[in-house]
């Protein structure tokens, strides 16, 4: 195996030197900006080091062998064919040869998936990954998180003898961004639970998804549905699921502290699910939460949904979550999809806290504008690519 350090200005111009001295098989185990030159820490040059190599077996190129010597004594040239045990030691030497080749392939596949990979600040990536890196930025998406899409984009795109373009990388982003949140738990209610509770900051639009998630549930599975509101703050609300409620014919009870809510749950004791909605309020007071607990039996099979809006700032959904993280939340529900163009924020939530998300919801029609969540969906939305379909 031949590795060999190159020097250059640019990443381009290093891998044109590899190309020409090692070939398009070669591999890049490790990149680095250095500093050359100056005086006095002054003037340096910046420039891009790269380590490389190339296995010649792979290169077609097959492992020289030793000839055999001439001069051997005319008893042992031999017309016979070799005998069963020097088969044996040729075979053994073959596998040993094997072996070692093996066992070189699998250290320089370990020091790629170990490679110091740039820094996304540094800008010497090859085009079309910058222009997914770019992208990616636009969104919102973290710089953590980039950093280390970026470094198995790299792997890949050498991988791929280093002429792939923005489409095939933008692929590749997507099949790993959707493979690291894969393991959360998505898509819409299983209805595991009879009592299901959203919760969220004023103004997120708990209300209206709370009546969406009621009309599939009535419509598409047909369960028999019952309301709870506790959101006895403000008369429009509760004026607003009263509407609902008696648009699609279920039966609505105002809870104003524990024991009403104890009673409500009793009446609906024969109903399939019954779902809660929570009053809006300050999500930077954390008294709101301790409220909801005096009115909510939340022990009670009970699955409580997050609502958050995607026009909101990650800083500001954080500080929710936060607000809301002595409640065992399920999953996230974003809503105003379709009054924001970035959903960087969304990914990096979900990645950050391992939450997976229920619904999207991108308008007020009922219960139309609404999409059940994969994990493929928020992939897509996030780099950029519409969905043909805005609604479940």
């Amino acid at each position: 195996m031949k590795v060999k350090k190159y020097v250059a200005n640019s990443m381009p111009e290093a891998m044109k030197k590899i190309r020409a001295e090692l070939g398009n098989d070669a591999v890049i185990l490790n990149s680095k900006i250095v500093y050359t030159g100056g005086f006095l820490g002054l003037f340096r040059k910046r420039s891009i080091e790269v380590i490389a190599a190339m296995d010649q077996v792979t290169n077609n190129r097959e492992p020289k062998i030793k000839e055999k010597p001439t001069n051997i004594p005319p008893i042992y040239k031999s017309k016979e064919k070799p005998s069963a045990s020097l088969n044996n030691v040729q075979n053994k030497g073959k596998e040993n040869l094997s072996t070692e080749l093996n066992k070189e392939l699998a250290e320089v596949k370990k020091m790629i998936q170990t490679m110091s990979v740039p820094r996304i600040e540094s800008g010497i990536f090859p085009e079309s990954i910058q222009h997914v890196n770019h992208l990616l930025s636009t969104q919102g998406i973290d710089a953590d998180i980039r950093n280390e899409l970026m470094g198995a984009l790299l792997e890949k795109w050498y991988i791929n003898r280093a002429n792939s373009g923005t489409e095939n990388v933008k692929q590749w982003c997507q099949e790993i961004m959707t493979k690291r949140i894969s393991k959360c738990t998505f898509g819409e209610i299983s209805f595991t639970k009879k009592y299901v509770n959203v919760v969220g900051p004023t103004g997120v639009g708990k209300t209206t998804t709370l009546a969406k998630i009621a009309a599939d549930s009535i419509l598409k599975f047909q369960k028999k549905v019952a309301l709870i509101t506790t959101d006895t703050y403000r008369i429009a609300a509760i004026e607003q699921l009263k509407t609902y409620a008696k648009i699609l014919s279920v039966p609505l009870e105002v809870c104003y502290n524990l024991d009403d809510f104890k009673k409500a749950c009793d009446a609906f004791k024969d109903y399939d699910v019954v779902l809660i909605d929570t009053a809006g309020r300050n999500f930077r007071d954390s008294r709101y939460v301790k409220e909801l607990k005096t009115t909510i039996d939340y022990e009670n099979e009970m699955e409580t949904f997050l609502v958050l809006s995607l026009t909101s700032k990650q800083s500001d959904m954080e500080e929710i979550f936060k607000q809301f993280s002595s409640i065992d939340i399920k999953q996230f529900i974003f809503t105003k999809m379709d009054e924001t163009a970035t959903y960087g924020a969304m990914y990096n939530m979900i990645e950050k806290y391992q939450i997976g998300v229920a619904y999207l919801t991108n308008g007020q029609d009922v219960p139309d504008d609404k999409i059940s969540a994969s994990a493929d969906v928020v992939t897509k939305l996030t780099l950029g690519d519409e969905m043909d379909e805005r609604s479940s």
